[in-house]
């Protein structure tokens, strides 16, 4: 697989070549500085993954992020982070990344992410997650300044789609439920959870249960 990495920290964009550039199956086919330095990366040499730190002079991880996936939908993009970013990592999430790193895991656990999204899966750790989720919570005054206006404007309409048990599903997600957590506090079944997160998902227009939390928290679910 092809994998692009992108930070404006010299160093931290030369480690990462030299330990995922050691993995059999895997190449380094470039480094980038910043968002828009990817994308144009990305144009030439179409790299099957991402590396994307988040916070970057210039063109930052979300709008490189959002800029890549809008003209190459089929890349996939992993955003490295810290504990500081909440909101920019939220804000990467509804843009469509399939998850984020944070920069202090060991090397083993960003090549086995790489090799998790190349495949198709996503990686969010569900702890890290919930946290991020409360911490936007703590945020309101983002919930209206910063939501996309296409978001709020599509909002009620979107709402109107769900049921009520659907609202209450995704409530839960917002407050970082896995379906085992929401089946108890419904008490409903988990597969009746997983057909609500799935209808939820199917009716919002949105891309896996991470975008629904983060839709929910959004908009004050």
């Amino acid at each position: 697989m092809k994998i692009l990495i992108v930070d404006d920290q010299r160093l931290m964009r030369e480690g990462l070549a030299t330990i995922i550039g050691l993995e059999e199956g895997m190449e380094v086919v470039g480094t980038a500085v910043d968002g828009r330095d990817a994308y144009n990366q990305v144009v030439e040499l179409r790299p099957d993954v991402v590396l994307m730190d988040i916070r970057m002079p210039g063109m930052d991880g979300v709008e490189g992020t959002e800029l890549i996936l809008r003209h190459f939908p089929e890349t996939k993009v992993l955003i490295l982070t810290t504990f500081d970013d909440a909101e920019l990592i939220l804000q990467a999430l509804e843009k469509g990344v399939q998850g984020y790193l944070l920069k202090d895991l060991p090397s083993e656990a960003i090549v086995s992410a790489i090799q998790t999204v190349y495949n198709g899966g996503t990686v969010l750790q569900p702890d890290i997650t919930a946290m991020l989720l409360r911490e936007m919570k703590k945020m309101p005054e983002l919930h209206a300044d910063q939501a996309p206006p296409s978001s709020r404007q599509e909002t009620p309409d979107e709402l109107a789609l769900l049921t009520e048990r659907e609202k209450e599903v995704l409530a839960r997600l917002g407050q970082g439920f896995n379906n085992k957590e929401i089946a108890e506090t419904l008490s409903i079944t988990e597969g009746t959870v997983k057909n609500h997160v799935s209808n939820v998902i199917a009716k919002l227009g949105l891309r896996d249960r991470t975008q629904a939390a983060v839709y929910a928290v959004r908009h004050s679910i």
